[in-house]
């Protein structure tokens, strides 16, 4: 999924009472008001304050693609499976138990007879054929419609090819039983199932503000919406928060020890950085640079830094004719110096990047010839017609708002001044402009990321293809495609696929579509209160276990 770190729209007066509240907590022991902050109430009340990073684009979750909606639909939505968040083994959610077939091509799910809807309805089988005919449904446009491509005809009904969903291996063969095929066995196909794309969403409640394959409708608004996780959207205040309180209808409420999550976008690090050491939140988005190592040093307890599987990268628009020379690309590949990058402008101890998968993904490392080579770079952009960067037509990197994103961006512009002597400019946009940017391809070279969806190479990967929601580069490769889409699935042996999941990463890092610049570590602040969060490759939390134990006070 994409990562956003920041790009929200945190409005005048929204600034105003941040500020106003941080000035009542120097004056008043604890903030605002009551004189108590919103840790101290969250702590006795089970109340989460969650740095989001930004506002969300939607919660809608066969329409969005971004990590902050992530944390909020997780929230509200439940799939058949969820990921322990310590292992990140499947374990059982709406689907109680399932089996599989002795070819390891037939998942059977059961589903739970006491999983209701947030409104009371029955949650059946039958809602997860209708909400999936509707996640590949064309005309909706869901980025993440490839998700489903292990299923039988689930590629064929997304790109309209086949028109029937009954043809598409799906099946509920009563009310509490769902039949899934594959084409070929699939070892990462449970991780999928507790991937947002792959939800359930209420069918009535979608036909009652639209139709099947429309987006954008009212039905996300608070008061419209029906889900079916632990907790309920309770209020969406555009630009400021999200709250969602405990819902009394989820199959395992019991054991929901949070009362509710406020999730606030801020518009830098800065204030959420503020907002934390004034106790407004429990947990950051992120943490500033300039702030790393006053946290190591004075407060190593709020500090949290993991092993994150996610990868920063450059988009090419290769559909501009000074971009679709592969020349062109390489030579702005071979100038970006990574290791001053993680070094100087991050120092988190994120690594660099020189391919899209992290190292090291469930035993898979890519093999990589992108290197720092100035030399190189230059006789390349001459042989493109461009001797040191002569009649280079303008050329702009587009970035969502975000400190640390225009910090690496100038960094590039300026290594790309000195190796080559062309001229960049730098323009940013707030986060739902700037995926609409990318979408409608209205960029050049556009800063993104990538945050695994699940522990495979495949994550990295699938998302190449031509028809794939969030390749968005124009590039693609008849090779890569076949190596990815069937090779890779069909192979006999761990070994035989990641050999070819190799050979196809090979293909891409060759035409270099995308420029690789660093693999992430997760950096948060993370109150001592805040218990059940325990870190993970994917930096997934499960609210459900997440509670609030305050420190005992001082005697």
């Amino acid at each position: 999924m994409q990562k956003i770190n920041r790009g929200s729209r945190f409005n005048k007066s929204v600034r105003v009472g941040v500020l106003l509240c941080l000035l009542c907590t120097v004056i008043v022991a604890g903030g605002c008001g009551s004189g108590e902050s919103n840790v101290a109430s969250g702590n006795r009340e089970g109340i989460l304050y969650w740095g989001n990073g930004a506002e969300p684009q939607e919660l809608d979750p066969h329409i969005v693609t971004g990590v902050p909606e992530h944390y909020i639909l997780i929230a509200l939505l439940e799939g058949l499976v969820q990921k322990d968040a310590a292992t990140l083994q499947p374990q059982p959610a709406v689907a109680e138990r399932w089996r599989l077939s002795a070819d390891g091509r037939v998942y059977t799910f059961t589903i739970r007879a006491s999983a209701r809807w947030s409104n009371g309805d029955r949650l059946t089988a039958h809602d997860f054929v209708w909400s999936w005919m509707r996640a590949l449904t064309p005309k909706l446009g869901n980025a993440y419609a490839y998700m489903f491509n292990p299923i039988v005809n689930a590629q064929a009904y997304a790109t309209g090819e086949l028109t029937d969903f009954s043809a598409v291996g799906v099946k509920a063969l009563d009310d509490l039983t769902l039949q899934v095929t594959l084409d070929n066995p699939t070892p990462y196909f449970l991780q999928l199932l507790d991937h947002y794309s792959m939800f359930p969403v209420h069918r009535a409640t979608i036909e009652k503000f639209g139709s099947i394959g429309e987006a954008g409708t009212v039905w996300t608004r608070a008061g419209n919406y029906v889900g079916n996780g632990p907790f309920a959207l309770r209020q969406w205040d555009l630009n400021k928060k999200v709250i969602v309180e405990k819902n009394l209808l989820y199959w395992d409420a019991e054991n929901v020890r949070l009362s509710g999550i406020h999730y606030f976008p801020t518009e830098n690090l800065t204030t959420e950085e503020r907002m934390f050491r004034a106790g407004q939140l429990h947990r950051t988005s992120e943490v500033p640079v300039g702030k790393l190592d006053f946290y190591r040093e004075q407060q190593p307890d709020s500090l949290r830094i993991a092993p994150y599987l996610g990868t920063y990268f450059y988009r090419f628009n290769t559909r501009l004719p000074h971009l679709a020379d592969v020349r062109v690309r390489k030579a702005l590949a071979m100038t970006v110096d990574r290791e001053a990058i993680v070094e100087h402008v991050l120092r988190g101890g994120q690594q660099p990047a020189y391919s899209i998968t992290p190292p090291d993904t469930l035993g898979y490392t890519a093999s990589s010839d992108l290197r720092y080579d100035v030399l190189a770079a230059r006789e390349l952009l001459a042989a493109a017609g461009y001797p040191d960067g002569a009649g280079f037509p303008p050329v702009d990197i587009l970035y969502n708002t975000f400190e640390q994103h225009r910090k690496i961006a100038v960094a590039i512009q300026q290594m790309w001044k000195q190796a080559l002597n062309i001229d960049v400019t730098i323009r940013n946009q707030d986060w739902k402009v700037y995926l609409d940017t990318q979408a409608n391809g209205n960029f050049q070279i556009a800063r993104a990321a990538w945050i695994g969806d699940y522990v495979d190479p495949n994550s990295f990967l699938d998302m190449w293809i031509a028809d794939g929601g969030n390749n968005r580069t124009g590039w693609s490769d008849p090779d890569y495609e076949r190596l990815v889409s069937d090779e890779a699935p069909s192979a006999g042996s761990v070994e035989q696929r990641y050999a070819i999941l190799g050979e196809a990463e090979s293909i891409l890092l060759d035409a270099m579509p995308i420029i690789p610049i660093y693999h992430y570590v997760s950096i948060h602040l993370v109150h001592p209160s805040v218990k059940g969060l325990p870190g993970n490759l994917l930096n997934n939390p499960n609210f459900k276990h997440i509670y609030l134990q305050a420190e005992p006070a001082a005697p």
